[in-house]
Order: structure tokens, then C-alpha cells, then sequence
């Protein structure tokens, strides 16, 4: 990848010039400070997560383009906090962002509800856009074995501990034992299958829509009883013991909900139980973040209870329903500190814009969390209901 030094040479990124005068109307900086002092939030403050303004236009631009304009002018630099995790857990505590809706915010989820933009069609754009970004930037900022998903916290001492611990909890659940086979969909660089193929020898097939996860999975499991596929889940076959799902369903869409449970049960023996590990929503809803949508995940969304229940109606019995959202925040501070320390290795491909994008993705990412706006669900089915599932692991 090239060096980055405009706008327009990484994926997702559609700044466009802004030829509007560098000072903003007096009543739009007045209506922005009410709205922020709602979330005990100031302009130029000496709270650490208060907002700096270094450019005027950020008034009018937020204003009228909302939660997409807060994060586009950060990345040009119109602003800036010193603790922005925290400045957006106060903003969405006072839930400002529904306050801050355009008519394109209405408009995009009236499209939403009319184009399936998960499609076998639109699958691999995801892939593309965020996953193929480049293996040296995920391998800075993960942990050794490249998991990126929340991890678990509840003993761990350090990133790499939080994520063998996650992994061991998905196995436990899933009360995987030696001779089973097992399908990972939505395997990323294939350290979750390389877990379970050493620890228990198991068989395990592992699927992605990124070409550049494919290649590293292929070769971080040689000789292994592991197969990686580039492939669209809509186009699995075969017979499976065990099926997980971790950080993948996100990119499933709200229409597809259905028929990703019923691929799940074709695929799963009667016997069988499959694990899904989601981000959600605490409602309903048919697309993300606007900004997130445009610059990180392009045609994600995230399932509410509601939704993934729905989805699973006379498929699959819900045997247990873990939520440890919160630990989703410190994962995310982790991967920011190692993305800060790691910059000055990356930054002569990436660029200053990329940088302030993944700051302010990581870290608004994390004060989602904390603000218990966004959850983390791990969620155990079985096909036909377990007579002994009483008590499971945490």
C-alpha cells in the first residue's frame, strides 16, 4: 500500500474539500454548547475530555451533518480532547446523538429497509475495505495470536491473556472434545481454529471474506488438520459437531438474520451446538453508526435480543446468553495503546489521516462500550435442547 496522503487513497475515506468561511454563525456555536453542556461537556474546558476547537467550521459542519460530521471534522483535524473515549461515553450517556440526526441519517435507514446491502453480491466489500487493509497494521495492534474480537478479562492480567482466555471459554461452552469437527465462520487470521486444532486436535474449517486474513490463516495453521476458505457463509456445505461464529455477525445484516440460523442448523448435527459471539444493540435497528458505516465497516450492522431471537425461532433452543460488553472497552484501550506505540513504524504507509480515523474509531469504539450503548454477547444454541445445560461456564 502507498503511502497515504489524502483523503483518497484508503478505503472508506470520502472527505470532500469544504469551501464554507472558517468562522461559524454565532447561534451555531450557542446550540452546540447547550447540547454538550447537557453531557458535562465544554468548549476549550479543563476537563480532560472536553472539546478544543481548532477550527470554526466544526459548529456548523456537526450541526447539520451529525454523528458523520463529528467524526469527519476530527479527522481533519477541527478538533480535538484529550480523553475522546470519554468525551463520546458522556455524549452518548446524554444521548446527544439523537439530538444531532439528519434528514441523511432517516434517509440512510430508509435504505437500509428497502436494499439488502449484505448480499452474496456486497459480502466481500467488508473484506476489502477493512480486513485487507494490511497485515502489519493488525499484527501491531493485536495480541500474539491476532483475535480480533473482544476478550475476556475476568482473571487476565494482559491483551494476550484476555483473548487464550476468551478462546478457552468458546471452548468450554462449546464442550469441544478430540475428534470433532468444527466450523469457524468468520475465522479472521485463523487463531482461533489453530487454538482448537493444537489444544484438542480437532479438525476445524475456517471461513473468511478477506483475502488477506486467507492467506496468513493458511500459513500461521501449516500442518494442521486446518482448511481456510475464502467463501460467503451462504455457500457452506458438509456436516458439523461444533459451529462458532466470533466477531462475524455484525457483517450478516438484519435481512439475513434468518437465513444465516438456518444455514447454522443445515449445517449442524442434531447433536451439535454452535456459539455466537456478536456485538449488539440495545435496539433494533437496520444500519450503524453513520461514520463507522462510511470509514471502518461498510454494511454492518448490529442485531438487538429482539433480532437475534427472532432469527433463531424454530431453528435453534437458546441454551445461555452471556453479555460482558464492558470488557469490550478495556479490549479496545489495549489495542489503542499498541496502535500508539506502533505508529511510527506504520505511519510512512498510512498517513496522518488514517491515524487520526483509527483514533478516533478505537476510541469511540471503546466510550460506545462504557457507555453500555454497545454490548458483547456470546450466545450457546443447540439444535433441539440439552437436558443437562443448567450450568455453563464464565
Amino acid at each position: 500500500m502507498l503511502r497515504q496522503e489524502s483523503s483518497k487513497k484508503f478505503p472508506g475515506s470520502h472527505l470532500a474539500p469544504h469551501r464554507m468561511s472558517r468562522t461559524a454563525t454565532p447561534s451555531s456555536r450557542v446550540t452546540v454548547e447547550k447540547l454538550l453542556n447537557h453531557a458535562d461537556v465544554e468548549i476549550d474546558g479543563s476537563h480532560p475530555w472536553d472539546i478544543k476547537v481548532k477550527d470554526h467550521r466544526f459548529y456548523d459542519q456537526v450541526l447539520a451533518g451529525g454523528s458523520l460530521a463529528l467524526g469527519e471534522t476530527y479527522m481533519k483535524g477541527w478538533w480535538e480532547s484529550d480523553q475522546l473515549d470519554e468525551l463520546i461515553t458522556r455524549m452518548l450517556r446524554a444521548e446527544l446523538k439523537n439530538k444531532l440526526n439528519s434528514w441523511k441519517d432517516e434517509l440512510r435507514v430508509l435504505q437500509a429497509k428497502l436494499i439488502n446491502y449484505q448480499s452474496r453480491v456486497r459480502a466481500f466489500q467488508v473484506g476489502k475495505r477493512h480486513y485487507d487493509l494490511g497485515n502489519d497494521l493488525y499484527r501491531a495492534i493485536l495480541d500474539q495470536r491476532m483475535i480480533y474480537s473482544c476478550g475476556y478479562w475476568k482473571d487476565a492480567a494482559n491483551l494476550d491473556e484476555a483473548q487464550e482466555a476468551k478462546l478457552d471459554l468458546i471452548c468450554r461452552k462449546l464442550r469441544i472434545e478430540p475428534g470433532m469437527k468444527v466450523l469457524d465462520i468468520g475465522c479472521g487470521w485463523g487463531g482461533t481454529a489453530k487454538f482448537i486444532a493444537e489444544k484438542y486436535g480437532n479438525e476445524v474449517v475456517g471461513v473468511t471474506i478477506s483475502e488477506e486474513q486467507a492467506k496468513l490463516a493458511r500459513d500461521n495453521n501449516r500442518g494442521l488438520p486446518v482448511e481456510i476458505r475464502l467463501a460467503d457463509y451462504r455457500s457452506l456445505d458438509g456436516k458439523f459437531d461444533r459451529i462458532l461464529s466470533i466477531g462475524m455477525f455484525e457483517h450478516v445484516g438484519y435481512k439475513n438474520y434468518p437465513v444465516f440460523m438456518r444455514i447454522v442448523r443445515k449445517l449442524l448435527k442434531d447433536d451439535g451446538l454452535f456459539l455466537l459471539h456478536t456485538i449488539g444493540g440495545n435496539k433494533s435497528s437496520s444500519c450503524i453508526d453513520p461514520w463507522v458505516e462510511r470509514y471502518i465497516f461498510p454494511n454492518a450492522n448490529l442485531p438487538s435480543t429482539k433480532q437475534l431471537s427472532s432469527a433463531a425461532e424454530n431453528l435453534l433452543i437458546m441454551e445461555d446468553w452471556h453479555n460482558f460488553g464492558p470488557y469490550y472497552d478495556t479490549t479496545l484501550l489495549e489495542w489503542y495503546k499498541n496502535f500508539e506505540m506502533s505508529w511510527p513504524s506504520l505511519s510512512d504507509k498510512y498517513g496522518e489521516e488514517f491515524y487520526r480515523m483509527w483514533k478516533y474509531y478505537l476510541l469511540s469504539c471503546a466510550g460506545s462500550f462504557r457507555a453500555r450503548h454497545s454490548q458483547l454477547w456470546q450466545v450457546v444454541f443447540s439444535p433441539k435442547g440439552m437436558a443437562d445445560s443448567c450450568e455453563w461456564p464464565r
